[in-house]
């Protein structure tokens, strides 16, 4: 006769089996899922605190990888140190250079600007009056008269809103004079500098993050030249269009196009929402509707042309998930984290996609840009 067993036990072996196995998995994944999310948060929080020097830290990844290439060049012929130093001041000319050609431009179309702005307020006051509109003569004259009574009224508030925004200029200034004494080190040493960040790890540890390291490189240098290669494209054919229609400040908007196009999909129609507007009260409602159909014709060739033709060798997110980054990035962060948003994604998806195709003890393929 076989043995008796006796009953089992309520934590033996018999209460594990009547969990269902897809239920386990499940709860193995949620408290990993749980801790990562914790981590996030933590990595948020720490960031948010320490922005100036993470944002500065940045600036100077992008200027590194701006200019590596010109410095690798230099470096041919010159000494290391001096190709840094020279490559410096080429970029400080190029942006100072343009810096003035927008102030001077300003400047020059300024007092012709005003005449036309006031005519063309007129012309929009006349053209809400009629169909289909029809409001009542005055409207844009009258909310003129009202934002010029709340500037009095709040001018107090407004002083100190102002005073509030030149501290955050020099904090801004703080933060560029630290990205730029960065990337002069990164460019100069930076090789050596990731060389020994990697002896302080273990051996065994060495190759997969050496791996990793230059595939987010690769990624963000990809990245950055690629989208300024996006701006400076769409903010070439933005001053070809406004140049054609003749709409005046045509200069300051080519730079506002290429500053904003450097935040996906969002940016460059705000930069041409801001030049319908002046389009709309320098040469009316006609060239107006011209350049808002600019707008839509300028996102096509760039979503579609632009973007898989320039970024997609380095870049390879779908456009959802460029677009819930930007969307996310801005909720978290504002304009900074929608600036900063998509870079990260894209690296954090490649290191992910290295390190999930090669195992740690793969070798290592020197890929840098």
């Amino acid at each position: 006769m076989p043995a008796r067993t006796g009953p089992r036990r309520a934590g033996g072996p018999a209460a594990e089996d009547r969990v269902p196995p897809g239920l386990r998995t499940a709860a193995g994944y949620t408290w990993r899922l749980v801790l990562l999310g914790v981590a996030a948060y933590l990595a948020v929080e720490v960031l948010g605190r320490l922005q100036l020097p993470v944002v500065a830290v940045f600036v100077a990844l992008v200027i590194t990888s701006v200019l590596r290439p010109l410095v690798d060049l230099l470096a041919r012929v010159l000494p290391r140190s001096l190709a840094v130093l020279l490559a410096f001041l080429l970029a400080g000319v190029v942006v100072g250079g343009v810096l003035a050609l927008v102030g001077t431009t300003v400047a020059d179309e300024w007092s012709r600007l005003g005449t036309e702005l006031r005519g063309g307020l007129a012309r929009i006051d006349h053209w809400l009056t009629g169909a289909p509109f029809h409001l009542r003569p005055g409207t844009v004259t009258d909310l003129r008269a009202k934002v010029a009574a709340f500037v009095a009224a709040h001018r107090q508030a407004l002083l100190n809103t102002a005073l509030s925004g030149a501290s955050r200029a020099v904090e801004l200034l703080t933060g560029l004079a630290l990205a730029v004494f960065c990337s002069v080190f990164f460019l100069h040493s930076g090789d050596r500098m990731w060389r020994w960040a990697e002896s302080l790890l273990p051996d065994r540890a060495r190759p997969a993050w050496d791996r990793a390291g230059r595939t987010a490189w690769r990624t963000f240098a990809g990245y950055t030249r690629g989208v300024l290669i996006v701006a400076a494209t769409n903010a070439v054919l933005v001053g070809i269009a406004l140049t054609v229609l003749r709409v005046p400040l045509v200069i300051p908007l080519i730079v506002l196009e290429f500053v904003a196009a450097l935040v996906p999909l969002i940016g460059s129609p705000i930069a041409l929402a801001v030049a319908a507007l002046v389009a709309l009260a320098a040469r009316g409602p006609v060239v107006a509707l011209l350049v808002l159909a600019l707008i839509v014709l300028i996102g096509q060739v760039e979503g579609h042309l632009l973007h898989p033709l320039v970024l997609g060798w380095s870049v390879r997110l779908h456009p959802v998930a460029v677009a819930l980054s930007v969307i996310g990035g801005a909720v978290l962060g504002g304009v900074l984290g929608a600036v900063v948003a998509v870079p990260v994604v894209s690296v954090a998806w490649a290191v992910f996609g290295e390190l999930r195709d090669h195992g740690p003890s793969a070798p290592v393929r020197d890929r840098s840009p």
